[in-house]
């Protein structure tokens, strides 16, 4: 095993991020990133488990038995084109490390080194996902599906958030991202020359009530207090100026945070569309695509999580919900844990082109979750 010190172990993970960041990958696609990232737990001895995963990988820390404790990362990219100017931007056109994926799966590498530093002491496991495909909300069921939370006790995820200031840790108990649905909606009615419009049955004028209607779901359909939002972001019909289309296509997504406020926007929305569809003679076809649930924290766990963050020498912070959407939430449907975000301070927002991370942060990251994960071992322990 290796004995790196924790100065070396700064730059080895700084490196090591860099590294991933020339050669990112997109969902399902991360083959070289989970042999990169096999590469380097097996040279620190660290265990991988055997599971039926095409990208990704568990490794594990501790005893064979005893109480299990799981820390997640991710590691796949975004396709979007790079524009930072940082020497080590991406090799691969028009892919990116836009969400800081190689950071989170960087930060939990080290955590697996430290955690491996004092395995003999561990008083129980530590399980350390690398998964893949966050970015189309699919990756945490295929993990789930391996059943690697099995006998788990509580789980525990990360994410970097560049409007926090570096040395903070914000989280918070209840709802802290948004279910995350897409929608799309195809208008077919009847074309026709755009000086004869009582000769056809006009789509656009119906996608503009559509449009109009929706507006009034968030305000008219969701109690004050439940944080809610609507946003059509496509809309394409016609080809030219002097002719009315048979057809539109409009697309976008609703984020909420209750779950029956979520059931009840997609009930009425529904409703909605269909209704105008009706009055106005077209035939609607409305496709509703379920995304990740709103990631809930258990109270005692976000609680657990930001005290560990304070011991850890970060400011500790209970921050606002927000609107962006997160896979982890599938996790805490099966055992209880918390979700984090880590300052980094940097100027672009998340899946911007010039996007980038703040390394300084990385290693007290992963003494931070190798910290977090022997705590919450150790509160296990004591349990009557």
């Amino acid at each position: 095993m290796s004995t790196i010190d924790e100065t070396a172990l700064g730059d080895y993970l700084v490196a090591f991020r860099q590294e991933l960041h020339r050669f990112p990958e997109l969902s399902n696609q991360e083959f070289e990133t989970t042999a990169r990232l096999r590469q380097q737990l097996e040279h620190h001895q660290i265990r991988i488990l055997d599971l039926p995963l095409k990208t990704g990988l568990v490794a594990e820390v501790g005893p064979q038995q005893g109480p299990l404790i799981v820390l997640r990362s991710d590691i796949d990219a975004l396709p979007i084109e790079e524009q930072s100017d940082v020497s080590f931007r991406s090799e691969r056109p028009g892919v990116m490390h836009a969400c800081g994926h190689d950071f989170h799966s960087s930060a939990a590498l080290g955590a697996a080194i430290l955690l491996k530093k004092q395995e003999a002491t561990l008083p129980g496991r530590v399980r350390i996902l690398f998964q893949a495909a966050e970015e189309t909300g699919q990756g945490a069921p295929d993990v789930i599906a391996t059943g690697a939370l099995q006998d788990a006790k509580a789980i525990f995820g990360i994410h970097n958030d560049p409007s926090l200031p570096p040395g903070v840790i914000g989280s918070k108990a209840g709802p802290l991202t948004a279910a995350v649905d897409r929608f799309d909606i195809t208008i077919t009615g009847t074309g026709s020359h755009a000086a004869k419009p009582h000769e056809g049955n006009d789509p656009i004028i119906v996608a503009g009530q559509i449009i109009a209607a929706t507006q009034t779901l968030i305000s008219r359909n969701a109690p004050s207090a439940d944080n809610a939002v609507v946003s059509i972001t496509q809309v394409h019909s016609g080809s030219t100026w002097n002719v009315i289309p048979d057809s539109a296509w409009l697309e976008g997504t609703v984020r909420s945070f209750s779950q029956t406020t979520r059931e009840r926007l997609e009930q009425r929305f529904r409703e909605i569309v269909q209704g105008i569809g009706a009055a106005f003679g077209v035939v609607v076809k409305f496709n509703w695509h379920a995304g990740p649930p709103s990631v809930v924290n258990d109270a005692y766990w976000a609680d657990f999580a930001l005290q560990q963050a304070s011991a850890s020498g970060f400011e500790a912070r209970v921050v606002e919900a927000s609107p962006i959407g997160e896979d982890f939430a599938f996790y805490q449907q099966q055992l209880p844990g918390a979700f984090m975000m880590i300052g980094t301070g940097e100027p672009y927002a998340l899946h911007h082109p010039a996007f980038r991370i703040n390394d300084q942060v990385l290693l007290p990251t992963s003494r931070y979750l190798a910290n977090l994960a022997v705590a919450a071992l150790l509160s296990q322990e004591q349990l009557p």
